[in-house]
């Protein structure tokens, strides 16, 4: 197998602008992966695994698990600490980094189904837990509007994995989108922080969407105006809302409650 131990190696130094740049992944239609969890997971999801790299300690370490990425990635190398210090994206690296193709399915909002949508979710921690919970809970998919890149480090971090296994829809235009799935017999929920019905007293249909928005702003109007109800969830405090990630939490778990 192939080492690569310089850190200004061409290889690296491409992965490294994966790892930095959305507009990047965008023109590669790829993205990097970073760690034991996030990289050992993509073997359970249709993910393409076009590059792996892995520093021989951690290779010696996750012996089982790295032998099976080493049969399935196109192109397996070894590199060095120095190589791992320059991608890593976390303080302490482990040392494993996997590039993967972007997802080429593309997932439609199917009858019968419950989403969680986000309408201008640029936080990309908020970003990833909402899909890591909305995997957790079981809801049937996720679809994003004017969000941060699902792909940046940081979401695939917060979301575990999840972003590898949960259908992510990518919307041109969540109003348009939300009245189709209205006509299509779906029922949708946007979450205000006042004036809208307790959550707590929502019993969402099979055909549902609740919508989650922007950090600083909310939802939009347009979204707002689109869909047929109001929800929020009580709060008895001082604070005037919940961050994105929160309010995820909560909104997604009444609208799985009693399945």
């Amino acid at each position: 197998m192939d080492k690569i131990t310089s850190k200004s190696n061409p290889l690296i130094k491409n992965v490294s602008k994966l790892l930095d740049s959305s507009k990047e992944r965008q023109r590669q239609g790829r993205f990097v992966l970073e760690g034991a969890r996030l990289c050992f997971d993509v073997l359970k999801s249709p993910c393409r695994v076009s590059t792996f790299l892995i520093t021989e300690s951690a290779a010696e370490k996750y012996s089982v698990q790295a032998q099976k990425m080493f049969d399935c990635a196109d192109r397996a190398y070894l590199i060095s600490q120095q190589a791992a210090d320059r991608l890593s994206q976390t303080e302490n690296t482990q040392g494993i980094f996997a590039v993967c193709e972007l997802p080429k399915i593309k997932y439609a909002i199917q009858k019968g189904k419950k989403y969680i949508a986000m309408d201008g979710v640029q936080n990309p921690s908020n970003f990833g837990s909402v899909i890591r919970t909305a995997e957790a809970l079981g809801i049937d998919g996720a679809i994003c509007f004017n969000c941060c890149d699902a792909y940046n480090p940081k979401s695939l971090r917060a979301s575990m994995g999840g972003i590898l296994r949960l259908p992510v829809m990518i919307s041109r235009n969540l109003v348009n989108d939300i009245n189709e799935a209205k006509k299509n017999g779906f029922e949708v929920f946007a979450s205000v922080p006042v004036g809208g019905k307790d959550i707590t007293e929502i019993i969402f249909p099979k055909s549902s969407i609740c919508v989650i928005g922007n950090e600083a702003n909310g939802i939009s109007s347009g979204v707002k105006a689109a869909a047929d109800k109001l929800v929020q969830i009580r709060m008895s405090g001082k604070a005037e809302s919940l961050n994105a990630s929160a309010a995820g939490v909560i909104l997604m778990w009444e609208m799985m409650r009693g399945i």
